[in-house]
């Protein structure tokens, strides 16, 4: 929902639809942390999918934010 208080002053909305942008965008990372768990832990899961949100929050790219946080784990730990 946007909130536009004046038709003369438009405000600038960079997101159309800011829910299924958001949605679209963690899917892929939500499917991944439940194939995840199955190996390690949800704990474990979690804080991965968390990280390479918080990365991509960041300005990372995707690919590179997954990359990163695969690569700072050991044995599968962080």
């Amino acid at each position: 929902m946007y909130y536009n208080p004046s038709p003369y002053y438009p405000v600038y909305m960079p997101y159309r639809d800011l829910k299924s942008e958001t949605l679209n965008a963690v899917t892929l990372f939500v499917d991944h942390g439940l194939k995840e768990a199955a190996f390690t832990s949800y704990s474990h899961a979690m804080t991965e999918v968390a990280a390479i949100a918080y990365l991509i929050g960041k300005g990372y790219n995707p690919q590179t934010a997954y990359q990163m946080v695969e690569s700072w784990e050991v044995n599968e730990k962080f």
